[in-house]
């Protein structure tokens, strides 16, 4: 058994008081706490983020021939035809234009078909009970031909503002590397439709099923990215939102009873029904003039 010698315990005394005190700083001091703000000084004082930075977009136009996918149709498909017109104020903010041709390219969906070879089929023996009650019932929402009835987008034209948050490289197969920006997009919209037009009686005369046109308006808004190919050229995809209430199908679908919720035998505005309509679009893009700016 040893014993401690004085010095030794002089020398635990003196570490205990030692360590109560740190241990009544660190409670003291730990509510606040201060940071030191660097000054930079030296040849990066006030130096920009970035330098010699590509400006693909500041004080140019953008011209953009495109085509736009309609997705997630029920009864039929559009591919819409157009052209995005851009002035870009700085490297961020752009406001421009973008219209769309619909009316020569709209294909009917597969249910669309079989619901028009069912429609053939019954046509086709009307003396058949079964089929007269079909028919009677069918009456109002299903004409000689069904995919003529069908609501399209036959143009649209929609005034936007465009911001670009961010922009990078994009690195293909660790070697090639290419400038990309991604922007976002909103504006009013102005869309012209076909559609199945109204009617208050007889609506199951073969007249009744014809187009008539109208003109609605909807907010627009999206995203897309950019891919630039050299100083003048670029890829680009986005997807674009455009909600508005329409009678897809051309049929009757509300406008009786208490709170126009059930089917009246007549087509109205009251059939139109709201949907978050969706597209894609795929863009060549040409900016003018051909040289961009550089950043210092």
């Amino acid at each position: 058994m040893s014993i401690a010698t004085p010095k030794a315990k002089t020398r635990i005394r003196r570490a205990l008081v030692g360590a109560l005190a740190s241990g009544f700083a660190f409670l003291a001091f730990t509510e606040t706490a201060q940071a030191q703000e660097i000054f930079l000084t030296g040849p990066l004082a006030g130096a920009p983020a970035v330098r010699q930075l590509r400006l693909y977009r500041e004080g140019r136009f953008e011209l953009a021939p495109n085509a736009t996918f309609t997705l997630l149709d029920e009864y039929q498909r559009t591919i819409l035809l157009g052209l995005r017109i851009n002035y870009n104020f700085t490297d961020w903010l752009a406001f421009g234009v973008w219209g769309a041709y619909g009316g020569l390219i709209q294909l009917p969906t597969a249910l669309s078909e079989e619901i028009q070879t069912v429609n053939e089929q019954r046509r086709a023996e009307p003396d058949d009970p079964d089929t007269q009650l079909a028919l009677r019932l069918t009456g109002n929402n299903i004409g000689p031909d069904f995919t003529e009835q069908l609501a399209g987008i036959d143009w649209v034209a929609a005034p936007q503002l465009t911001g670009v948050p961010f922009r990078g490289k994009i690195a293909l197969f660790q070697s090639i590397y290419i400038d990309t920006d991604l922007y976002f997009f909103a504006g009013p919209a102005f869309i012209g439709l076909k559609e199945r037009g109204d009617c208050e009686a007889n609506c199951d005369e073969p007249a009744t099923f014809e187009l008539a046109s109208r003109v609605a308006i909807a907010p627009t808004f999206g995203f897309g990215l950019t891919f630039y190919v050299n100083k003048w050229n670029a890829l680009g995809f986005e997807w674009r939102g455009m909600p508005f209430a329409w009678n897809l199908a051309g049929i009757d679908v509300a406008g009786g009873g208490r709170d126009e919720e059930f089917p009246d035998t007549t087509i109205t505005g009251a059939d139109q029904q709201f949907r978050f309509n969706q597209m894609l679009t795929v863009s060549w893009n040409f900016y003018l003039p051909t040289e961009y700016r550089i950043s210092e």
